[in-house]
């Protein structure tokens, strides 16, 4: 499933593959400007996009019609580490040197405030005002994820909600799991079945989606890491418990024995190898799990809520911004990529062929993307993204992340138990927020 894609819109003209792509120095790539400029001798403009790891084609897709657009713009793709954390660090070190190598970048939806009160991004209302966009017809939570001290500084890309995926062909609907213990118990039971391997599979790496599981977990019996005052409140009954559960699992038989190295790409390769009956994932799921060229189980997957824990279903709200950086030598070209790709129809390639939940709520009524992903009509998916919850809203949110991997990382390792693990977090995260 990992794979480099770096690709220009030249070469993806010539071969709709995935190639390495140039600065047009020499004469051949002079000829091939102005090909795409009708003859003329108007300069091609490079810009760079950044963002994690895509197993789908949308990246592709995007990319390829802006350029039919936009003939004087060249794309070039540049694939960060799968892993949240590391591609965090990797643009911290790139922008910390004012570097410009990228122009474009995709940010996790924690990040753009850290990032505005950095310096790294550029803000966006001037391009917002000059080009009418209305601001209006986006989900206001997602957009809000982008505005820091009255400005915004990233557009909201795709909105993400935790859910559960399982196999149509073994797990019956009415055999769903509606609670954590369902779930283990049918994932123990559904384990073997149609050349399955494991029952369950989650993203248990010391890494950012750890915390995502983790803050599920807690919600869903009713705990807290920070309130809405800012307050630290991780040391509860209801924290404790819902940790349990998940440590319960993880070191369970039910998931593969090396699950505390799964991210996202380790474990929807899994499933759609067909190796499980259950996954907890992210929305784009769906359309990898149905795509032919890669799947093994398409036409075969439902969606649910994650289980219930004393308090309901909770899911982790998630999503992706788009930001342009300020050190960016052709700023100008970068918005012009950034308000095609998060407008409706850079947002309807990514639903199309990525399985990524709109921002704009008008595209959940359009007819290609529902045929694509009949379940965003789904109560099932539609009750995931009700159920969402945000992971502690702090300003210096990568440390309070990194406390609560390392915690639960030992929880899950029997270094700690979940009760030392959980007031290690109390401490250190009022630690932290004392600076």
């Amino acid at each position: 499933m990992k794979k480099t894609m770096k690709f220009s819109s030249v070469m993806l003209a010539l071969t709709i593959g995935l190639t390495a792509c140039s600065n047009g120095e020499n004469a051949g790539e002079d000829k091939k400007d102005n090909q795409k400029t009708g003859g003329k001798s108007e300069e091609v403009v490079k810009i760079v996009y950044a963002r994690g790891q895509d197993s789908t084609k949308a990246t592709e897709k995007i990319i390829e019609e802006f350029e039919k657009k936009h003939p004087n713009i060249d794309v070039e793709f540049r694939e960060m580490p799968a892993d949240t954390g590391q591609q965090h660090d990797a643009y911290v070190t790139m922008l910390n040197a004012q570097s410009s190598e990228i122009d474009v970048m995709d940010l996790d939806v924690v990040w753009p405030a850290e990032f505005a009160q950095a310096g790294y991004t550029l803000p966006l209302d001037r391009f917002i005002e000059q080009d009418g966009v209305d601001l209006s017809k986006y989900n206001q939570g997602a957009l809000a994820a982008g505005n820091f001290d009255g400005k915004q500084w990233a557009m909201p890309k795709f909105i993400d909600a935790g859910m559960l995926f399982y196999r149509t062909d073994i797990v019956p609907k009415d055999q769903v799991p509606k609670t954590w213990d369902e779930l283990l118990a049918k994932a123990k039971e559904f384990k073997g079945k149609g050349g399955t391997q494991f029952g369950y599979l989650m993203q248990a790496k010391q890494y950012e989606g750890l915390v995502c599981n983790a803050v599920e977990f807690i919600a869903s019996y009713g705990g807290k890491i920070v309130d809405e005052n800012n307050n630290v409140v991780v040391n509860s009954p209801e924290t404790i418990k819902g940790l349990k559960k998940l440590v319960e699992i993880a070191k369970s038989d039910v998931v593969p024995s090396n699950i505390t190295t799964f991210t996202e790409p380790e474990s929807h390769t899994a499933f759609i190898e067909g190796q499980s009956p259950f996954i907890r994932n992210w929305p784009y799921q769906y359309a990898l799990a149905n795509d032919q060229e890669q799947s093994k189980i398409a036409g075969k997957v439902g969606v649910a809520p994650l289980p219930a824990g004393d308090k309901g279903s909770a899911a982790t709200l998630g999503g992706w911004m788009t930001a342009i950086n300020k050190y960016s030598k052709h700023k100008k070209e970068a918005w012009e990529f950034v308000k095609f790709m998060t407008g409706p129809e850079g947002q309807k390639i990514s639903a199309i062929y990525g399985g990524l939940a709109p921002t704009l709520p008008e595209l959940f009524k359009d007819e290609e993307i529902l045929k694509a992903n009949p379940f965003f009509a789904e109560e099932g998916f539609v009750n995931a993204l009700n159920a969402a919850v945000p992971r502690p809203v702090v300003p210096n949110y990568p440390e309070v992340s990194e406390i609560i991997q390392i915690n639960v990382s030992k929880a899950i390792a029997g270094e700690l138990t979940v009760e030392q693990a959980v007031a290690n977090m109390e401490k250190e995260i009022k630690a932290t927020m004392q600076k």
